[in-house]
């Protein structure tokens, strides 16, 4: 099995994992979780969104958690934003790249952003034309890619018109979020393989989420296909609110094990990153199902027997 040699690996908690938690976290208990997670070696965080506060109440204080970090210059941040206001705040507060929010389908877009596909496109270009006037770098993104909970399968054709569409608009780095968790490494491989061919000049990352346990077997696939960014959450946080049954991305400290014991480098201390995890957990109360927290690391050996036991 041939894979890449290294890979970079972009923390998204901050934003996905903190907007499915209902209960307020405060704004200096988000950035001390923001803070250690920079301490692990991860050079990609995305930070959070800018979104109206009604829509996300849990992100309503992006400002000062992004000002927060603003002396934290060995990890690069992003947030996501929906719209022009969205990206003037973000830019306004130091942000260097905007990652756009798109559905593949009409039905997702209507739940997430209240706008059909078409029109959400149409939007974006005000977005980019903002974000290049300040020297900011801007990402494309595409919701729901391998299946919608409400349309089922996605065409690869519809998504093949999406990336021609950020293409046109001068993005060339885009993001294929399994945002309910039902793609399955047959089709990733299938999905991946054609996008790669027709869209070489095109980067392309992954957002898995694990609502069915098949995210790590996903990853493997794309690394296969010679994917080499990858989006997680730690402890396995996330969810988005206006899906039915999301639940979790992959835990970050999956992923990275499993990376590493493949001989595929992340750059990221394993051992800082469990400790953050399991702080992470008592922090918030809980994780999003990560193997990790449970298992531990296959490094981890416990006491020999000391004697033979007898039986009966």
């Amino acid at each position: 099995m041939k894979l890449p040699t290294h890979v970079t690996v972009c923390e998204v908690a901050p934003r996905d994992g903190f907007q499915a938690i209902h209960e307020w976290i405060p704004t200096e208990k988000k950035v001390e979780i923001v803070k250690m997670l920079a301490s692990t070696g991860l050079t990609s965080m995305e930070i959070t969104s800018f979104v109206h506060p009604k829509a996300i109440p849990q992100l309503r204080d992006a400002e000062e958690v992004v000002r927060a970090m603003q002396d934290q210059q060995e990890i690069k941040l992003r947030a996501l934003v929906p719209n022009v206001r969205g990206a003037a705040r973000a830019i306004d507060v130091g942000i260097k790249k905007l990652k756009l929010m798109l559905s593949a389908t009409d039905s997702h877009s209507l739940s997430n952003s209240n706008c059909l596909v078409k029109d959400a496109l149409e939007g974006m270009k005000p977005i980019i034309e903002l974000a290049q006037k300040h020297d900011v770098a801007v990402g494309g993104s595409i919701s729901v890619a391998f299946g919608c909970p409400f349309e089922g399968k996605v065409p690869l054709e519809k998504i093949c018109s999406i990336i021609e569409h950020y293409q046109s608009l001068g993005i060339h780095e885009v993001s294929l979020a399994d945002s309910t968790g039902v793609a399955n490494p047959q089709q990733v491989d299938h999905m991946l393989g054609v996008l790669v061919k027709q869209f070489s000049s095109v980067t392309f990352s992954m957002h898995l989420h694990n609502t069915r346990g098949m995210a790590l077997a996903n990853a493997v696939a794309a690394l296969q296909q010679g994917i080499v960014h990858f989006d997680s959450s730690i402890a396995g946080l996330g969810g988005c609110p206006y899906l039915p049954g999301a639940t979790g991305n992959i835990a970050t400290e999956d992923l990275i094990h499993a990376f590493e014991q493949m001989g595929v480098r992340t750059g990221v201390n394993e051992a800082r990153l469990l400790a953050v995890a399991r702080q992470v957990k008592d922090m918030i109360g809980y994780d999003g199902g990560s193997f990790l927290l449970q298992a531990g690391p296959c490094s981890q050996l416990h006491q020999k027997p000391t004697s033979q036991q007898k039986l009966g």
